[in-house]
């Protein structure tokens, strides 16, 4: 069954979770500047996913699901980065970066199974 929609494709949704939950431990954040980067970059991942999903061509859905990667790995860069600076504990942390690296591993196999049909 070919997919209709963005809203119905898992790592699409996963991203949308990532992000609320992104928002939730770093939405009172005092260091604005890291907030501001780490709340973009995980709004970033979903984002990507719609926008390539309504591009013209398969290789372009594929240029952005890499993008949606390029800010799912900048999210988990930040997640180790936040724990160096206390601004979340070790547990919640691994808890999140878990869900990038699952984000991560949809996003390559999504990648290939599109890159098949080219």
């Amino acid at each position: 069954m070919a997919i209709k929609k963005f809203e119905d494709i898992l790592v699409w949704q996963r991203a949308q979770a990532l992000a609320v939950e992104i928002y939730e431990n770093f939405g009172s954040l005092r260091d604005y500047g890291f907030r501001e980067q780490i709340t973009r970059a995980s709004v970033s991942i979903s984002n990507n996913i719609a926008e390539g999903f309504e591009r013209s061509s398969n290789s372009d859905f594929v240029r952005f699901l890499y993008f949606a990667s390029a800010s799912n790995s900048e999210v988990r860069s930040m997640l180790y980065l936040s724990v160096k600076l206390n601004f979340i504990s070790k547990e919640k942390a691994s808890d999140l970066i878990d869900k990038t690296n699952e984000i991560s591993k949809v996003l390559f196999g999504f990648i290939k199974s599109i890159s098949k049909k080219e």
